[in-house]
């Protein structure tokens, strides 16, 4: 089966303020990840870091759907890794989703979730996800 490995990282300014997504999608062959594209981007209207990563997640799942397309996506695994340790733990039901920002946008998450059957999504220590968080500073500076 092949694996598809996403990194994703988000960020705002001042917090809330001008806000930015990073995303890399790599592809994994014979335990090597390949970087097939990397997008970045500033997000419109102010945003927390928070929306920021879940935005990037949702930038993510759409590319990797348009990529592959729906029918193989469902032969197909992929592993998103973010260093939001927020977004991970709420996706992974560890977190309860409070705040009326986030609701929306996980509810973005968690539909596109199930076009994904072989999907996991982890926390990654923000040292190893350099590349993702150069793209967001590339898009807010």
């Amino acid at each position: 089966m092949e694996k598809y490995i996403i990194y994703t990282d988000g960020g705002a300014i001042n917090n809330p303020g001008k806000a930015a997504i990073g995303v890399l999608i790599y592809k994994e062959k014979d335990g090597k990840e390949f970087l097939l594209k990397e997008y970045s981007k500033t997000l419109e209207g102010e945003k927390t870091n928070n929306e920021a990563e879940y935005e990037a997640l949702i930038f993510a799942l759409n590319k990797i759907k348009q990529i592959l397309g729906k029918e193989k996506i469902k032969n197909t695994k992929v592993e998103v890794r973010s260093d939001s340790r927020l977004l991970v733990n709420q996706l992974n039901r560890k977190y309860k989703v409070e705040s009326e920002k986030i609701i929306p946008l996980f509810v973005k998450v968690w539909n596109l979730l199930t076009l994904f059957p072989n999907i996991k999504i982890i926390h990654i220590p923000r040292e190893k996800n350099i590349l993702a968080d150069d793209s967001v500073k590339n898009a807010l500076f």
